[in-house]
């Protein structure tokens, strides 16, 4: 029986099947905010991963968003078959609402296998249980530029970040969901896109928040991950963050996700569009 607390994610990540390669989502009735791109980019591979063979784990995805969407209305998933060979399977994914593409994602599956193997070591970071819990800040905080979701409750996030400045522009968060899911790899997979999306752009003001006191708004425009080994999103990972550079009202997080046990399971890269906030009008 599924918790309630996390039945919000699974619904909006259990997709209808119209035919082998069509699929459709279930709407979320928040007609208030804007569509969730995480939530986007988890669909998709939720989509592609139903079109392999189940010995066959996501490896890489790469997603462009094109157009905003809106969470009430259901979306249409066409996946294409782009490779099917001995040890690989590749599909793009165009997800479609009332005719318009809102995004399109190439994932990748592998066959298991044995190879070379060495990661980056983990960084020293705060354990999760001494840090605050991130969801009041980031739905409140205006620099973000998010609302929150109500699948959102699934989440357990932490994170200060306001340990976060121009010496040590780390973000660090560590989130997990709040109850056991399913056992299966594409599921926590999916899940973990959907997380990565929360936060990573929020790496990208940190260091320089003095500059633009009236926060950002910020929207994704691609979004990538590597995924190295299976992983469980319903025990603790780290995300820690940073971000490389930014210029032309655009700005770049890359990310490495880690689990408790120092091992690094994923890796991630996003682009998004950040511009600064009017100030508010004078009062009086």
């Amino acid at each position: 029986m599924t918790s309630p607390s996390v039945a919000p994610l699974l619904a909006v990540l259990d997709l209808e099947q119209l035919d082998p390669d069509h699929f459709r989502s279930r709407a979320v009735n928040e007609s208030d905010h804007r569509m969730f791109g995480g939530l986007v980019v988890a669909q998709a591979l939720m989509a592609a991963g139903r079109t392999v063979g189940p010995t066959r784990r996501v490896h890489s995805l790469h997603a462009n968003f094109l157009h905003g969407g809106d969470p009430a209305v259901p979306v249409v998933l066409r996946v294409e078959n782009l490779r099917e060979s001995r040890a690989f399977s590749t599909r793009r994914t165009t997800v479609i609402q009332g005719g318009t593409a809102l995004c399109t994602m190439t994932s990748s599956f592998q066959d298991q296998e044995e190879g070379l193997e060495h990661q980056a070591p983990m960084p020293i970071a705060a354990p999760p249980e001494s840090l605050p819990n991130w969801h009041s800040r980031l739905a409140s905080r205006a620099r973000y530029g998010t609302l929150a979701h109500v699948e959102w409750s699934a989440l357990e996030m932490r994170c200060d970040d306001d340990a976060v400045t121009e010496e040590n522009p780390s973000l660090q968060v560590w989130v997990r969901a709040a109850a056991q899911l399913p056992d299966d790899p594409l599921l926590h997979a999916a899940v973990l896109a959907y997380v990565s999306d929360l936060s990573m752009l929020a790496a990208v003001p940190l260091p320089d928040e003095d500059a633009q006191p009236h926060g950002f708004v910020i929207a994704t425009l691609d979004h990538s991950m590597w995924f190295l080994h299976d992983l469980r999103v319903d025990d603790w990972l780290l995300h820690d963050q940073v971000s490389p550079g930014a210029a032309g009202g655009r700005g770049i997080a890359w990310g490495r996700v880690y689990r408790q046990d120092g091992r690094l399971v994923a890796t991630t890269a996003q682009e998004g569009l950040l511009r600064a906030r009017r100030p508010p009008p004078p009062t009086g």
